[in-house]
């Protein structure tokens, strides 16, 4: 192959028997009598015997790329690799399949970050280190063994951690992705969970500094995604190891919430000298609680590379930038660019929608929910904040139609005009409400191409590949089916069937969970166009304080005591509400003054104090 270049064969999207090899027909090395693309055959370790195989050795690259335009289900990618990659990979899944490059440095102590998109080897990494996977140094077919592996970082800062890992004498605690999937692998009271993991003799602390003490005699399938992410926290923080991988810990969690679950994260490596290693797609909460951090590029699904560590700040930085100072690599054509200016005045737009006090109870002792009157306007993003199990999710089921309010609201008309509002009447806005619901769930086996095309498109076929499919980067999901999707797909599918209903009035809420860096970015900016360009009301609840500062117009503040009683203030500017909401919480921003991006100040730090004596939570003049 040409120099520097790898075949990857997606064996999910590779089939056979619906095509008619025109990969293999139209491959020039093949046609001059050359054996470039073969069947996989009989004696095949994965795949079908009928998938192609591509020798990498015939291969002409990615100036050919003939098989890769030709294969109709887009399972073929040919890549030049970066010219900097000299060393054979750490772990290679198998001729045409995943390579990774390089390995994060665990370091006693110490926080290290990782930063990177989803689908570029941080699993992986995280198995090597726990000693799950030996790595075979880009051998698959005849995998070297540990004392090769030695041998190969020897005098490096990993010797002495993967002697450890070889001899069996690292322990490993780790926090899942996706903890919406806890329920599926456990069945039972919470207690049961945690009292297994306490190791440490710290369970009743950690449940209380992350406020969940209530949830212990709750069945785990009862509990909600802001819960389980806390629970898994504390599951994994209890137990007594040497290594502690953490992959995402913000999903759900409110600003307050994350900001504790960094603190316990970096006492546990600065009081007790534990290696902490945590993916995070926020970067606020990135920047707040690592000591140090890789970068993470390539492409997702071939070949991932993880870099040498990096100060956080310039990790962070080059990242967004798409370039590498270090390694002079440009991992991304563009830079992710954030929005430096105040907060956008109020314009003066037509009332949609509006809506009288609304109160909600779900029984004596129960939550209950007040609500104050305002107008939703046409063709304005709506932002709504506020912490958990405050009322936001329940105010959007009385939106949508889900929740009859207790008080207020019947015969409610989008003319704006209330004839009553005697208790226990039907909310009746007379809207249709396009509703992306919190917790994500599929029950149903089906395609997503076919999915998405049995939704009533509002937009034009053009404008939804271009400004829809594109951003939330469909493509190569399209043909597999919804129960496969991992979060982060399910995800950017259930932004996309909303946004492709014909509804008076869009509700997405929390649009970022599971998506990293660069996918949030696309989808807010997706949401932004979409609002502008067809003339569309849309709502968005969310925890991510960029993701809402970019999308919304105004601001609707949630406070009260979670769990037990709500309030809803009325639509206001985007700089009284976000200063009220962060008050709130006590948590001040800055903006970094390099790229403008969003930095939690340090709580009690000069310009934290200085912030807030001057009531700017957020934006400070």
């Amino acid at each position: 192959m040409a120099e520097d270049s790898i075949a990857v064969v997606d064996l999910e999207r590779c089939q056979p028997d619906r095509c008619n090899y025109e990969c293999k027909n139209y491959c020039p090395p093949n046609r001059t009598g050359k054996e470039c693309i073969t069947l996989r055959g009989e004696d095949t370790e994965e795949g079908d015997p009928d998938q192609v195989h591509i020798s990498e050795e015939i291969c002409l690259g990615e100036s050919c790329g003939i098989c890769v335009e030709k294969c109709p289900f887009d399972a073929i990618e040919i890549i030049n690799l970066p010219q900097e990659l000299q060393d054979e990979p750490v772990h290679r899944y198998g001729e045409n399949a995943f390579s990774l490059y390089g390995l994060p440095i665990p370091l006693e102590g110490q926080v290290t970050g990782i930063l990177g998109p989803n689908g570029i080897g941080k699993t992986t990494a995280v198995k090597i280190l726990a000693g799950e996977l030996a790595p075979n140094l880009g051998d698959h077919a005849d995998p070297p063994g540990w004392d090769a592996v030695l041998d190969a970082y020897r005098g490096t800062e990993l010797q002495d951690y993967l002697e450890a890992v070889k001899d069996g004498d690292v322990s490993v605690a780790r926090k899942p992705q996706y903890v919406d999937k806890i329920p599926d692998r456990f069945d039972g009271p919470t207690s049961a969970l945690l009292e297994n993991t306490d190791e440490r003799g710290v369970l009743d602390d950690l449940l209380e500094r992350l406020e969940i003490e209530h949830v212990v005699d709750q069945n785990i399938d009862s509990l909600s995604g802001g819960e389980l992410q806390r629970v898994a926290l504390v599951a994994c923080l209890a137990r007594d190891a040497d290594f502690y991988f953490v992959d995402e810990i913000t999903p759900y969690l409110d600003i307050s919430q994350r900001v504790e679950a960094a603190r316990l994260i970096q006492e546990m490596a600065e009081e007790h000298g534990k290696s902490m290693l945590v993916v995070e797609h926020d970067l606020a909460i990135l920047d707040l609680v690592a000591d140090n951090l890789h970068v993470a590029y390539g492409e997702p699904g071939a070949y991932g590379v993880i870099t040498s560590p990096k100060s956080v700040r310039n990790g962070i930085n080059e990242y967004l930038a798409g370039y590498l100072d270090n390694e002079n690599m440009r991992i991304r054509p563009d830079a992710i660019e954030f929005e430096e200016h105040a907060p956008r005045t109020a314009t003066h737009a037509d009332p949609l929608v509006e809506y009288p006090d609304l109160t909600k109870s779900y029984g004596e002792g129960e939550f209950s929910l007040d609500v104050a009157g305002g107008t939703v306007n046409e063709n304005e993003v709506l932002g709504i904040v506020g912490p958990n199990g405050i009322g936001k999710s329940t105010f959007a089921k009385l939106l949508a139609g889900e929740l009859d309010p207790d008080g207020g609201g019947e015969a409610l008309r989008a003319s704006g005009t209330s004839t009553g509002d005697e208790p226990g009447a039907d909310l009746d806005l007379n809207l249709d409400i396009a509703y992306k619901p919190q917790y994500i769930e599929i029950d149903q086996s089906m395609r997503v191409d076919v999915f998405l095309r049995s939704i009533t498109d509002r937009v034009g076929t053009s404008y939804w590949d271009t400004e829809i499919a594109q951003p939330l980067q469909l493509e190569r999901i399209m043909e597999q089916n919804l129960l496969d999707l991992s979060g982060g797909e399910r995800q950017r599918v259930a932004i996309a069937a909303t946004l492709s209903e014909t509804a008076d009035l869009y509700l997405l809420d929390e649009p970022s969970a599971y998506l990293d860096v660069e996918q949030r970015v696309r989808a807010t900016q997706a949401i932004r166009r979409f609002a502008e360009q067809q003339d569309a009301t849309v709502m968005v609840i969310d925890h991510d304080i960029y993701m809402i500062d970019l999308l919304a117009d105004r601001l609707m503040v949630f406070d009260g005591e979670p769990a037990v009683h709500g309030r809803a203030s009325e639509p206001k500017g985007m700089r009284e509400g976000m200063n009220d909401f962060l008050a709130n919480l006590d948590v001040t921003f800055r903006r970094d003054e390099n790229v403008g991006r969003p930095r939690i100040n340090k709580p009690g730090s000069q310009l934290d104090k200085e912030q807030k004596k001057d009531g700017e939570y957020y934006y400070a003049p």
